[in-house]
């Protein structure tokens, strides 16, 4: 008896799980320390724990219903774009899901796939997960809990998997043309739309905490960027399906899209912002924005398109953050961690830059089991720029439906429960939502307890403790 069946390549079946398993640590615990550690100290335990709830979330949507929405048969709404817009909702929890996979749509435009429907499921599970993680970096540091556990599994069926259905199951947008490699649009763009319309519904921070937004932990935070960057090389290198040369391809182009991305933020730091002086968190800035810009680009674009590319994005989300971000608009709409920039406008950026850049001597095997291949060709390489506008309306597609969906869905909770925390439990954070601290005081370490307990609470520091009788 064979080990697996002949369909089955066992380097590919592997290397997906790998590539998989690099994309869920850029989530947990890459996300979560990276968020954690620049966030003020009393919103670190949140800030963590909102990434694990909503990675456990989404893989419970996931496997009863989003992989299908987001992969499955059509869901026949009507003629047209309607009928090529989502998935039948259905679960994946039988044992009919572990034979070959396969995107209905698809089929028969590329190779058939050499792993499992569970491996495929798995391998997409975690990149809708780290969608809503994303946007978490815009509602930091206010938005109810409560509200996140439900908003997380709205979000991710509704928005998401239309997302995911459109360009990557073969929906209206991939059979119009677009073009995107691992989630430009479908992840980066979307969440950096939905945390700018969450952050505008939901509200503002306390007025001190915007004021004093210090991170509290650099070290941890360079920790989260490292596992990011390197996490990335599965984000990217395993959206061929295939452990051949575009996987390497893509995970060269991503490092040194990144790269260059990074130095031109610390460039652009040093010679035109207000303080003259290189920032780590500006460098963070720079790699996150390498590394989102290149996603919806990275199997399609030569190398030295990936060093354009980094050093293009990495110049506008620069002004969008500095210039953009500094007028009235963005003072009244609190975006936490500036998802909007880095990933909104990156991943827009990206996707724009793929309608140029795309070399035609970069093959993509899409050309079905016959052997076909099909080439795409971005403006650049003296070809019409109609990949371009293709690019420009898959982009305005997602933009204006997670903006709409994320609007409605908050505005229908915000009937049912609060969406922003009390300002009396701002002003403690973690300890007036979860009871916990990132960093206890000394008196807790010791056991020494200050009576009474709310005191421990307050932002108001006690001039001396008191030891209680059982000290």
């Amino acid at each position: 008896m064979l080990p697996y069946p002949d369909w089955l390549n066992p380097g590919d079946n592997a290397w997906q799980l790998v590539a998989a398993t690099l994309v869920g640590l850029m989530s947990i615990p890459g996300i979560a320390v990276l968020y954690g550690g620049i966030v003020q100290k009393k919103w670190a335990v949140n800030t963590m724990l909102m990434a694990f709830t909503g990675f456990s979330l989404v893989l419970v949507v996931w496997v009863l219903w989003g992989f299908k929405m987001g992969f499955g048969e059509p869901l026949k709404l009507g003629p047209g774009i309607l009928r090529a817009a989502v998935g039948i909702p259905h679960t994946i929890l039988s044992s009919n899901n572990q034979g070959q996979a396969v995107i209905p749509l698809l089929d028969g435009t590329m190779p058939k796939f050499r792993f499992s429907q569970t491996t495929l499921a798995y391998f997409q599970f975690v990149f809708a997960a780290i969608t809503p993680l994303l946007f978490l970096g815009s509602v930091i540091g206010r938005m109810s809990f409560k509200a996140w556990l439900v908003f997380v599994p709205l979000w991710s069926t509704i928005a998401y998997s239309v997302n995911a259905f459109l360009l990557w199951g073969g929906g209206w947008w991939a059979q119009a043309g677009a073009l995107d490699y691992s989630g430009g649009y479908v992840i980066h763009l979307a969440a950096g739309t939905t945390g700018f319309v969450a952050a505008a519904v939901i509200g503002p921070r306390l007025a001190r905490d915007r004021e004093r937004a210090v991170p509290n932990n650099l070290p941890l935070a360079a920790v989260g960027a490292g596992v990011l960057w390197l996490g990335w090389n599965g984000f990217n290198g395993g959206d061929p399906y295939f452990s051949g040369a575009d996987a390497s391809l893509a995970v060269l182009n991503t490092n040194l899209t990144t790269a260059v991305a990074l130095l031109t933020w610390v460039l652009w730091d040093i010679f035109a912002s207000r303080q003259r002086k290189p920032t780590f968190l500006g460098a963070i800035n720079g790699m996150i924005t390498g590394l989102v810009a290149i996603t919806p680009a990275a199997g399609f674009v030569n190398s030295f398109g990936a060093m354009i590319i980094g050093v293009v994005a990495s110049s506008i989300v620069w002004m969008s953050w500095n210039w953009l971000g500094k007028t009235r608009l963005f003072h009244k709409v609190d975006d936490t961690l500036g998802v909007f920039h880095t990933h909104g406008v990156a991943g827009l950026s990206g996707g724009l830059l793929v309608g140029v850049l795309a070399d035609p001597k970069i093959v993509e095997y899409l050309g079905g089991s016959a052997g076909s291949d099909v080439t795409f060709s971005g403006w650049l390489w003296g070809h019409h720029p109609k990949q371009i506008l293709i690019q420009a309306g898959a982009a305005a597609t997602v933009i204006v439906w997670d903006a709409a969906v994320t609007f409605v869905i908050l505005k229908v909770l915000g009937l049912f429960m609060k969406l922003r925390l009390p300002d009396e439990v701002l002003e403690t954070g973690d300890l007036g939502v979860h009871d916990e601290e990132a960093y206890p005081d000394e008196a807790l370490v010791t056991g020494r307890r200050v009576e009474p307990l709310a005191a421990a609470r307050s932002p108001v520091v006690a001039a001396e403790p008191v030891e209680t009788a059982d000290d």
